[in-house]
């Protein structure tokens, strides 16, 4: 049992961190990642209250995918049910029924998921099977779950999935080989060796974002470009092949790249890099960024240099919010470096654009950028 344990403590483990550090700017790898890393906690202390977090947090997991309007409630709702669950454990196998069902229509492979881990995690929490059944097949689950985690969220990004999570797992894999193995062979006690298999694979998962906080406090100076450039190297294996035949699935990649105009290493993962001439990484990023730019200026009016009628809209709303930086509806972001234009662009997207209008434009933009990106490729 113990080697069994290990290796599904150390998968659920490595799946949770691998998902926190896919983007931790998204709520749905937080709620996939925290499931994970819950259950790597259960399987080290077994039959203890945190059996229920993966329960909990793949039911914030499932909404967010499928009902994502019901989030902010569940957000309230999850800790009056985790401090239920230390009196009645079973009780969080109800919300994760109830997003199950809701996730039925849009994402069927998730509820059929969420339908296993429920069956299986009753029977540990209710003792109907013995550990040495419902470990494995609660192990099965959780890394089932975050797997179709990780591909939907790569299919939305445009990126491709299978090379940069095999780098990942066969690296935290041998790091945690060589030093869970030591512990074990001169006798460590069993915490330990979990503990140790644990940091191993953090330290190798988490490396970028631990790089990040001792450049911004050994290296300032150049902190910004060394990211950049780990970001590169980390977005190769991410690239996958451009394929132009398929109109709106180009718009798609298109809107997305958009999405990361002012990043370069988030851009070299794009597959509209395909669309550059060979050079570094970098190189290309920054040709692809200039095309996406000289596409956003060809849907600019000729009359003056700011308006706000119907023809300037779908040029206000990427130029501006994209190039720019102008974020009308955050409250996190706030700009004291805007030009007299940009100001004016800042009121008018408050006072007069919903932000579901803005965001219906940028989508119509988008595709009138990607016909022009088509229509360059046709041309070359």
């Amino acid at each position: 049992m113990f080697g069994l344990s290990l290796l599904v403590s150390g998968l659920a483990w490595w799946l949770g961190l691998y998902l926190l550090a896919r983007d931790p700017r998204k709520p749905l790898m937080w709620w996939a990642g925290v499931g994970m890393i819950g259950y790597s906690a259960a399987v080290v202390v077994p039959h203890s209250v945190l059996i229920g977090v993966p329960a909990l947090a793949w039911t914030g997991a499932v909404l967010l995918l499928s009902r994502p309007e019901l989030i902010k409630w569940w957000a309230f709702a999850v800790v009056p049910f985790f401090v239920a669950s230390v009196w009645v454990p079973w009780i969080v196998l109800l919300p994760l029924a109830v997003s199950t069902v809701l996730a039925i229509r849009k994402r069927s492979y998730f509820s059929l998921v969420g339908v296993m881990f429920g069956l299986s995690a009753g029977a540990f929490l209710l003792g109907l099977l013995p550990d040495a059944i419902t470990l494995p097949s609660l192990g099965f689950d959780v890394v089932a779950f975050g797997i179709l985690v990780a591909v939907t969220d790569a299919v939305e990004e445009g990126e491709a999935i299978r090379a940069d999570m095999m780098r990942s797992l066969v690296i935290s894999g041998f790091t945690a080989v060589l030093f869970g193995s030591q512990v074990i062979f001169f006798g460590g006690p069993v915490l330990l060796v979990f503990t140790t298999v644990a940091a191993a694979i953090a330290v190798q998962v988490l490396a970028n974002p631990l790089a990040a906080v001792v450049d911004r406090l050994a290296v300032p100076r150049v902190a910004a470009e060394r990211a950049e450039l780990r970001e590169a190297a980390e977005s190769l294996p991410k690239r996958r092949p451009l394929v132009t035949e398929d109109e709106a699935e180009f718009a798609r990649l298109t809107r997305k790249a958009l999405s990361h105009y002012g990043d370069l290493g988030k851009l070299v993962a794009s597959p509209l890099i395909a669309l550059t001439d060979d050079a570094p990484p970098l190189d290309r990023a920054a040709q692809l960024k200039g095309m996406l730019l000289t596409s956003i200026q060809r849907l600019k009016p000729a009359d003056g240099d700011f308006g706000t009628s119907d023809e300037w809209r779908y040029y206000n709303a990427l130029y501006f919010y994209y190039v720019k930086g102008v974020r009308p509806y955050s409250v996190r972001t706030k700009r004291e470096d805007l030009d007299a234009e940009d100001r004016r662009a800042l009121q008018w997207f408050v006072t007069q654009v919903p932000e579901r209008t803005l965001h219906n434009w940028q989508n119509a933009a988008a595709r009138l950028v990607a016909v022009d990106l088509m229509a360059g490729v046709g041309s070359a």
